[in-house]
């Protein structure tokens, strides 16, 4: 069963994402600030992490940082989904090792159908 990791704030966003993750057999963990995504990223070993950047202790750039310099994690997948949605963001969020960004709003619904079409892609899936 694939792992993913939710880290956002915003509790509605988080509820949604869970729901609706459990219900396509995904096991979910999912945290509200940036230091306990990157304790999280090492003890739960997700396979994908959906990641907002504005979030309280540290932002998402800088999470998406510490797990891009983990050789261990490099497989990881990691979607950051923001309200920020200005070009040089996204240029951003992608130099810094995200594979997928999504701005806000967004449908919960279409994000799962992301975070499917990229797991099944993934070597080994």
């Amino acid at each position: 069963m694939p792992r993913i990791l939710i880290v956002d704030d915003e509790p509605n966003i988080v509820l949604a994402l869970e729901l609706l993750m459990k219900r396509e057999g995904y096991e979910i963990l999912a945290v509200d600030d940036g230091e306990k995504a990157v304790k999280a990223v090492e003890s739960f070993r997700p396979d994908l992490v959906l990641l907002d950047i504005m979030m309280p202790r540290m932002d998402g750039y800088e999470v998406c940082q510490r797990i891009r310099a983990n050789a261990s994690l490099k497989d990881l997948y990691i979607v950051m989904l923001t309200a920020k949605g200005r070009e040089v963001e996204m240029e951003k969020g992608l130099a810094l090792g995200a594979d997928l960004y999504i701005t806000k709003p967004f449908s919960t619904r279409e994000v799962v159908r992301k975070v499917k079409e990229v797991l099944a892609a993934k070597p080994g899936a």
